[in-house]
């Protein structure tokens, strides 16, 4: 269950946690969750965890996978 939550911070704070944010694509709200959930204790689940069985299986044939095979592996 998600709360509304009041806080007072430094003018120059709030300016650079808001672009801090907006480079990184999430919403200040998001930013300052996960922040407390950080000093809370309480860790997130590793992207790897997050994203897991949310992908199909990568198509192996054609220029694209060749080229992305010689690159990387």
């Amino acid at each position: 269950m998600k709360r509304n939550l009041t806080v007072t911070v430094d003018s120059e704070l709030l300016f650079r946690a808001k672009r801090y944010a907006r480079l990184r694509g999430v919403s200040l709200s998001s930013l300052v969750e996960e922040s407390l959930r950080t000093v809370a204790g309480e860790e997130t689940p590793p992207f790897s965890e997050r994203w897991r069985g949310r992908f199909g299986e990568a198509r192996r044939d054609g220029a694209r996978y060749e080229a992305l095979a010689r690159k990387h592996l």
